[in-house]
């Protein structure tokens, strides 16, 4: 057995710890911010709307994730609700950033799939990633509501969405998108809530059995 060295220990104590605490600050300032988007994306599934997912790197990961949740299912055995990851085709970023420029890889999708009873939510823990903010002028175009998923001062990101949810509490790119993956997660159990209430809650001291 490998000899524990107490001070790479003490690092990652500290970042756990670091990592709480900005989530538990997040959420102690931001839980009206979260409960009005949620219930927008809500309005949306309910209209007969889709949700339309934008991101870079680890945030096109978030993005992939998070319409997987969507169209399968999260906790509940229930109908598959519309969500599209514009992250996942590679022809079409690969033609787009190849013809014209990478910063329209996701504004062109939007262009063609988007509709106006559409939510477009954008995750970028900058709030600069230009193809984003591209993405964000696209949907505002189009009249497609917006939802930005970010860190730090909200970037350029916040002045072009209906809604942002931004850690402020920390510029930090690791402890940023450890809580907004957490707050994907809670998108998830709030539709499920919203949409489907007459469905068995999951016992949750039952370890989930789903095969990952």
């Amino acid at each position: 057995m490998a000899r524990k060295d107490p001070d790479s220990i003490k690092r990652i104590q500290a970042s756990v710890q670091e990592s709480l605490e900005t989530q538990e600050r997040f959420f102690a300032q931001h839980l009206d911010t979260l409960t009005e988007a949620f219930d927008e994306v809500v309005r949306v599934l309910r209209n007969g709307g889709k949700l339309l997912i934008i991101g870079n790197g680890g945030s096109a990961a978030d993005a992939q994730h998070l319409a997987a949740e969507f169209v399968n299912r999260y906790r509940r055995d229930r109908p598959p609700l519309p969500a599209i990851a514009l992250t996942t085709d590679t022809s079409n970023l690969t033609s787009i950033g190849n013809d014209s420029d990478f910063r329209y890889v996701f504004s062109r999708q939007i262009e063609a799939l988007g509709r106006s009873d559409d939510l477009l939510l954008a995750i970028t823990t900058s709030g600069n990633s230009e193809n984003v903010l591209e993405g964000l002028r696209q949907a505002r175009a189009m009249g497609i509501r917006t939802l930005a998923l970010t860190g730090g001062s909200g970037g350029r990101a916040r002045e072009l969405s209906d809604f942002t949810i931004c850690v402020s509490v920390s510029d930090r790119t690791p402890r940023i998108q450890e809580t907004l993956l957490l707050v994907i997660h809670l998108l998830c159990e709030w539709i499920e809530w919203a949409l489907f209430p007459s469905l068995n809650e999951p016992d949750p001291g039952k370890a989930d059995e789903r095969k990952i």
